[in-house]
This record gives structure tokens, C-alpha cells and sequence, in this order.
């Protein structure tokens, strides 16, 4: 799926997708579930999170 495809779906622009995916921007709750569920995975499997020095 490209990123314009997922934008469309998730109604968002495209930049902020590709952000997403940058690590340069942090969605909100709602479009994490969001993208979860129309990539047919879990917000952990998408959003791996890990602190500093671990």
C-alpha cells in the first residue's frame, strides 16, 4: 500500500505519513488505531517504543 493510498484511508495528507514513518511525528491515539487496523495489526506491533539506554 503506498503512502498516499494510507493517507486517503486514514484522512490524512501524505507528509504526514511519510513523518510517521520518519519518526518525526508522533500520531494521535485515534490515527494510531487507526493505521493499526487498516494494516491489520496491533498499535504495539506498529509502534515499537523504546527508552533511551535500553
Amino acid at each position: 500500500m503506498s503512502q498516499e493510498d494510507l493517507a486517503q484511508r486514514c484522512k490524512v495528507s501524505r507528509q504526514t505519513i511519510n513523518a510517521i514513518e520518519n519518526n518525526k511525528y508522533d500520531p494521535s491515539l485515534v490515527l494510531a488505531f487507526s493505521l493499526a487496523t487498516i494494516m491489520d495489526v496491533t498499535v504495539d506491533e506498529l509502534f515499537l517504543y523504546e527508552m533511551d539506554g535500553e
